[in-house]
């Protein structure tokens, strides 16, 4: 069961992908290790939930972004 909307999928994927270049570039330099491992988990975890549909913070929270569906009859 998705609770996000496509507008909010298609944001977490390109966000996602930005934050992972970062992370690349972070751990490229040496220096930003630390900085690198975050940002590359804080990517995946961005890329994953925008693939997969559901946020599990979403989840606790009770919110959904994407449109209830009507109930079949």
């Amino acid at each position: 069961m998705s609770n996000e909307g496509k507008a909010d999928r298609s944001v977490r994927i390109l966000l996602g992908i930005i934050v992972l270049a970062f992370a690349w570039f972070a751990l490229g330099l040496g220096d930003g290790a630390i900085f690198g491992i975050i940002a590359a988990a804080v990517g995946v975890v961005l890329l994953v939930t925008g693939t997969v549909g559901v946020c599990p913070a979403y989840c606790v929270l009770g919110i959904r972004t994407c449109p209830v569906k009507p109930e079949a009859k």
